[in-house]
């Protein structure tokens, strides 16, 4: 059988199940990564299952969320994700160091491996010839425990691509052009693995940029061949003796096809507020920005950076434009600062940030009330800035310099500037990024602040029950909406009662209080549309919501990585059989549950009934037998323990 990259990733890890697109698989994990915002609860939960050592041939844990110290929380849990990863055998990342996905291409990152991640553009390091998905923090932690992943197996969407990147456009504007076309449900249940002659002309660090924004198309992860562009990236680190060769065998076949020209893509940019709101730059150009950003995960490289400088330099950014520069690795910066693009920067007005995520995860650099930020990062989802009445765009880091320039939104073709050449150094310095865990761990101890609280213990869900709907929601609701990022919120990742306090507040701010009037009552439920959970992979959104009472999730269809994570802390996931029945419910109507435990061990589909009424309304899952032991349970925890 001839395979493709993405089979040969997963048939050399496969444990259990066939590679049948829809059949449940699992998978050994070769390497994760988790950082501060969803590692706290990791870390605590190898701790909870008295793990002594991770079994992974490389775990990582990085800082990169929650860098700013205004008081001693973040500080305290720096603390604790060191003397964790000490304790368990982790490279730890210290802040400063930068993002996690780039860092770990830097330093960990080998063809032919499995990455599992707690954040959900982990998918970025699929560049590297690696199957890198996303996960849920406790799904890492069991991979981390030596545990099979299981996933659904995937069908392969293979985009074949042609050509070359004219001047003035980039990786970003390919992965914007995915998107216009697939939109943000496009990658749900699938792998997307890029192959043909346009491949080479991509550096790996473009790779990266593309396959990151895999997340935001829904994909279970994205795939590039490792190459010489790959071996070239390693000799940079100081690791070429790592790569090895990964192509899909001549012949391959894919489940589903699409094709990209290169040489015919334009500037491209997404309109507020969701990363599928993809237009040409020129639909936009003119309209008048407050903020341009250049930085975070989606545009990481030194090209991404350099480019930007060399657009600038010289040249003095438009009067009142907040020029953000956000370095995505130490590494990075003190190349860029080596080769004069960082004065270049300065020089032209820029404000220099600390390497991290910061405004991309709404830690800083949020933009004023009722003005256009335009950011190359990878989401625009409501409120992610930190600005609740947000007016995010997303583009290449070339249409970003070009209106920090003008003031406005502006298709960098129009400057009347050479394209700039960048060349990229041939070596990068590695000193002190990742700080290796000791042989001996015996003597370690865990450092917990007072911030630092266990996870709660929740009961499995009663057989019978009537549930209010406490809120309706709409299509593509995102796990920002649903619990918040930024300077406010995720300094409570450790203190599940005190983080559950900002649930749905973007969507309904009397939400909390609501939901404990009900907690102690039976609970409750809510209803939502199509592409339920979308985005990050923080597991506090599924948590959260348990603590204060959620028994059952009612919408159309769920992004992957919530779903799981709904199960993995005993939420009941149900999808509409008729979508028309979405219409029938409102805010506060009662539904009643009867004979659950047995109805979803024997069947798939099923009624409920809304109680006022009387009407029934037909539900169903797709949940497997393993989901349904870890549901009745309770959840993992739950799970994990009766095992034992």
């Amino acid at each position: 059988m001839q395979l493709n990259v993405a089979q040969k990733l997963i048939q050399d890890h496969l444990l259990s199940g066939e590679m049948k697109a829809g059949e449940e698989i699992g998978l050994r994990i070769d390497q994760t990564l988790t950082q501060d915002a969803t590692g706290t609860m990791v870390m605590l939960e190898l701790e909870a299952m008295g793990i002594d050592k991770v079994k992974t041939e490389a775990s990582a844990q990085y800082v990169d969320h929650n860098l700013i110290q205004e008081d001693f929380r973040n500080a305290d849990d720096h603390l604790f994700l060191r003397s964790a990863a000490q304790k368990f055998g982790i490279y730890y990342s210290r802040p400063g160091n930068g993002v996690s996905h780039p860092v770990h291409m830097q330093q960990l990152a080998r063809p032919g491996k499995t990455l599992l991640g707690s954040d959900s553009h982990t998918c970025a390091n699929g560049c590297m010839g690696m199957l890198a998905m996303g996960a849920g923090g406790i799904d890492v932690t069991m991979a981390m425990a030596g545990e099979p992943y299981y996933i659904k197996m995937p069908s392969i969407l293979g985009v074949e691509l042609l050509g070359k990147l004219p001047d003035w456009v980039s990786a970003k504007d390919v992965i914007l052009e995915m998107l216009r076309r697939h939109g943000v449900k496009g990658g749900v249940g699938r792998i997307i693995e890029y192959y043909g002659p346009g491949v080479k002309e991509l550096s790996a660090m473009d790779r990266h940029v593309i396959a990151n924004m895999g997340a935001e198309l829904g994909a279970t992860a994205t795939v590039f061949p490792s190459d010489e562009e790959v071996k070239r990236f390693l000799k940079q680190q100081g690791r070429k003796e790592e790569w090895m060769e990964l192509k899909a065998d001549d012949g391959a076949t894919y489940d589903e096809h699409d094709k990209i020209d290169l040489s015919t893509l334009e500037p491209l940019i997404v309109k507020p507020s969701s990363p599928g709101n993809v237009v040409p730059v020129t639909e936009v150009a003119g309209e008048n920005i407050y903020q341009s950003y250049i930085g975070s995960s989606a545009n990481p490289g030194y090209r991404d950076f350099a480019i930007a400088s060399e657009i600038v330099k010289g040249k003095q950014v438009a009067p009142g434009i907040s020029f953000d520069i956000n370095p995505t690795s130490r590494q990075l910066l003190e190349q860029l600062v080596e080769n004069g693009h960082i004065a270049n920067l300065l020089s032209a007005g820029a404000r220099m940030h600390q390497a991290g995520c910061n405004g991309c995860i709404g830690m800083g650099q949020a933009p004023a009330t009722g003005r256009n930020s335009l950011r190359t990062t990878p989401r625009n989802f409501p409120g992610r800035s930190g600005t609740r009445e947000d007016s995010v765009f997303l583009c290449s880091p070339e249409t970003a310099a070009a209106s920090a320039l003008t003031g406005a939104i502006t298709d960098p073709r129009t400057l009347d500037i050479p394209y700039p050449d960048i060349t990229e150094p041939k070596t990068f310095s590695t000193k002190g990024m990742l700080e290796a865990p000791p042989k001996d761990n015996s003597q370690i101890e865990l450092e917990k602040g007072p911030n630092i609280t266990t996870i709660p213990d929740f009961q499995p869900i009663e057989d019978n029950f009537d549930l209010p709907v406490l809120l309706k929601m709409k299509d593509n609701i995102s796990t920002d909406e649903i619990l918040a990022g930024g300077s406010r919120v995720l300094p409570y990742r450790s203190n599940i009662q005190r983080i559950s306090t900002f649930a749905f507040e973007i969507i309904d701010d009397e939400y909390y209080e609501k939901a404990m009037k009900k907690r102690d009552n039976g609970g409750h439920m809510v209803i939502a549309g199509f592409n339920y959970g979308q985005g990050s992979s923080r597991e506090h959104a599924a948590l959260a919501p348990r603590y204060l009472g959620l028994k059952v999730v009612l919408v159309k269809d769920f992004a992957r990585i919530h779903l799981q994570n709904l199960i993995n802390f005993g939420i009941l996931p149900l999808t509409f059989v008729n979508e028309e029945d979405y219409e029938l419910i409102n805010r506060e109507d009662i539904l009643e549950f009867r004979d659950i435990h047995q109805t979803i061990q024997n069947q798939r589909t099923f009624d409920i009934k809304l109680k006022e009424a009387g009407l029934p309304i037909k539900v169903q899952h797709d949940l497997t037998k393993r989901h349904l032991e870890i549901l009745l349970a309770g959840g993992i925890i739950n799970w994990i323990k009766q095992k034992q």
